[in-house]
């Protein structure tokens, strides 16, 4: 016999379930675990990713999965949201923000500019009213708070990995945002 606690869980899952089923319909491309802790976007998506590799399969995944486990977080705790549809076209401002809303990360990593003027353009509003210009403009290693959430903007992770340097400076800025630990 199932409790009123069971019921209530099983409703938030369906609503859940069908926003994230409704988003997809609308063309959003997501991956992952919903309702993660982190959740990486990304615009500009590789020849293979072009071709029809799933997002964040080739080597920016790999190195993010592996620096995501490095600072700690689970291999479960992360999921993915491409700013782009199937054709190529950027989100809609509302959309992307409607994306991010229903994922409800605790911190939100751009992987790339494209990913970050989606988050821009998606929380202008928000960003207007950050006091310190670094985090307002999601300036690549800058850790800004939005709607309850942690943003970083890494800047180009997918073509840092072909220098040894930037990738140092990739993995300086991830570290920016470690797992939150327990909420209580």
């Amino acid at each position: 016999m199932a409790s009123a606690r069971d019921a209530r869980r099983r409703a938030y899952l369906d609503k859940a379930a069908a926003e994230v089923d409704e988003l997809v319909a609308r063309g959003v491309r997501m991956g992952g675990n919903a309702f993660s802790p982190i959740l990486l976007a990304k615009g500009e998506l590789t020849v293979k990713e072009r071709d029809g590799a799933e997002p964040f399969s080739c080597a920016d995944g790999a190195a993010l999965k592996a620096s995501l486990k490095a600072l700690g977080y689970a291999p479960e705790e992360w999921e993915t949201l491409l700013s782009v549809n199937v054709d190529g076209a950027p989100l809609g401002a509302a959309l992307m923000r409607e994306a991010v809303c229903t994922l409800d990360p605790a911190t939100l990593v751009c992987c790339d500019e494209a990913a970050a003027d989606a988050v821009r353009e998606a929380f202008a509003d928000d960003l207007a009213s950050i006091e310190t210009l670094e985090e307002a403009m999601l300036v690549p290693g800058a850790v800004a708070q939005v709607c309850g959430m942690r943003v970083l903007n890494l800047g180009g992770f997918a073509e840092a990995l072909g220098d040894a340097h930037e990738k140092q400076v990739m993995w300086a800025r991830l570290k920016r945002v470690p797992p939150l630990g327990e909420p209580f």
